[in-house]
């Protein structure tokens, strides 16, 4: 498969190349808006450290590094979110991003496809050092029950490795 040829216009990656389209046809990455694929930053910097994408800036191409500079002046916490999303897509789960449930990302179980299938946790990424309170624990944990889905508090350590930890409801 040829490289995805992607766009940066402002802080939005898009593509309309049939790379693209075949890519989230087979392995749902981006999302398909106004017929062409966006894709998330996470997203963007997993298919550009594989190889599988070059991003533009008119007709320059940006470098990996100077694209990592870029996206951490639009997100200050796309190192660990990054961390996050590579382990999950390395591990064969798909994994979408989760704004409108104020989360970070939402997952679906391995061979799921987004749209056929719902999502099986809604994941909030947090460094090792940062603090959470039980007011902000009980908040995340009923964003997860009201959308259906298990909690997964993914920890990024020093090093980004990740550890997860995951909340169910259960019935006594």
């Amino acid at each position: 498969m040829e490289k995805i040829q992607a766009h940066l216009v402002g802080k939005t990656v898009f593509s309309n190349t049939s790379e693209a389209h075949a890519l989230y046809k087979k392995s749902s990455f981006g999302e398909s808006i106004e017929n062409k694929i966006q894709y998330s930053l996470s997203e963007t910097l997993f298919l550009v450290g594989r190889k599988k994408m070059e991003i533009f800036s008119g007709k320059k191409i940006i470098q990996e590094e100077e694209l990592i500079k870029k996206f951490q002046k639009i997100d200050k916490n796309i190192n660990i979110k990054y961390s996050v999303f590579r382990d999950l897509r390395e591990k064969g789960y798909v994994v979408k991003t989760a704004l409108k449930f104020g989360a970070e990302f939402r997952v679906y179980e391995k061979g799921a496809k987004p749209g056929e299938k719902h999502a099986k946790w809604i994941v909030f990424v947090d460094h090792e050092s940062g603090r959470l309170t039980w007011h902000e624990f009980s908040s995340k944990n009923r964003v997860a029950h009201s959308t259906k889905k298990n909690l997964l508090l993914a920890i990024v350590d020093e090093e980004g490795a990740v550890t997860y930890y995951e909340v169910k409801w259960v019935k006594p």
